[in-house]
């Protein structure tokens, strides 16, 4: 797969499960990005993606396709038409929108019009305005591209500790084709976690299950959501794993939220934690844990990694 990565020219696409669950995961990304020297703006003209909403089925698919052009022209507006969300289901919306009005010309000729009849004609979609293989990349996917890097920066030795990876379905199986590193075994996370000396435990069961949620599941059919999850939780209780690294607030929500429920449920004691990437990656390069990392957000308490790595 040839994929464009950005280190400049980049709107960081906000997310509103980080914003509202685990915001240091955004501020664990700026400090890494700063610290890379990648080059980025946060648009506060910005707004939400409607992954929520989308997936719930109460907002429709032409109202999301016109917010994307919206958000696209604002970023090409502030020459940073480099997107790069920080959240999955954003990445899995923006490019499918950009698909839509790049090869759909009545999808593109209503949301234009809409643009028109309102007196919004400056947020008129040309096709192509957005690549969507080429200008949206997850951040993940630019912590990779930088990954050679990681090493110079590096404070924390991690290599004592078992990891485990969770790519999640947003990322790997919406896009099939723009996956980096596989996705029968994907492996970018793992590829991230070795350039910091953190080996993983690699593929192991269950390794490609999607986290349970399904956004609407976990509310609808909570039990079979939670059955799910549970799989998961005891193949990596298993392999005795200290930390799951994942790359979506939504299966950080399930994973982090309902853990020590499914922990009653099957009676084992789950001693691992969950860390989005640029939490560990600001972790490593020395962020501080409550300032940058934001891990007093979190359901399940980090501190005991923090004492395995002899971090005050």
């Amino acid at each position: 797969m040839n994929k464009f990565i950005p280190s400049k020219d980049i709107t960081l696409f906000r997310s509103c499960l980080v914003s509202t669950e685990y915001p240091g995961i955004e501020s664990s990304t700026k400090f890494v990005f700063d610290k890379l020297g990648i080059e980025y703006v946060v648009d506060r003209n910005q707004s939400c993606c409607t992954g929520l909403g989308h997936y719930y089925d109460i907002f429709d698919e032409l109202s999301t396709v016109a917010l994307a052009a919206r958000n696209f022209h604002h970023a090409i507006k502030n020459g940073h038409k480099q997107f790069v969300p920080m959240c999955s289901t954003c990445y899995a919306i923006l490019k499918n929108a950009a698909i839509m009005l790049n090869e759909k010309e009545d999808v593109r000729n209503q949301v234009n019009e809409s643009f028109i009849s309102n007196g919004l004609e400056d947020l008129v979609y040309t096709k192509d305005d957005i690549d969507p293989i080429n200008n949206i990349t997850h951040t993940v996917e630019v912590f990779f591209n930088n990954r050679e890097k990681l090493s110079e920066f590096g404070c924390v030795d991690l290599s004592n500790l078992t990891i485990a990876t969770h790519h999640g379905c947003h990322y790997c199986k919406v896009h099939y084709d723009d996956t980096l590193c596989g996705v029968r075994n994907p492996m970018l996370l793992d590829d991230v976690c070795s350039a910091m000396n953190a080996s993983t435990i690699g593929y192991y069961d269950h390794k490609r299950m999607t986290c349970g949620s399904g956004f609407r599941q976990r509310y609808a059919n909570k039990e079979l959501s939670l059955d799910v999850t549970e799989d998961k939780f005891e193949s990596l209780y298993e392999n005795d794993v200290d930390l799951l690294v994942h790359m979506c607030p939504n299966c950080h929500v399930q994973f982090d939220r309902y853990q020590n429920i499914i922990s009653k449920r099957t009676g084992h004691d789950y001693n691992f934690v969950h860390l989005n990437m640029s939490q560990l990656i600001a972790l490593y390069m020395g962020a501080d844990p409550y300032k940058v990392m934001g891990i007093q957000t979190h359901s399940v308490s980090v501190e005991p990694l923090l004492k395995k790595l002899k971090i005050n």
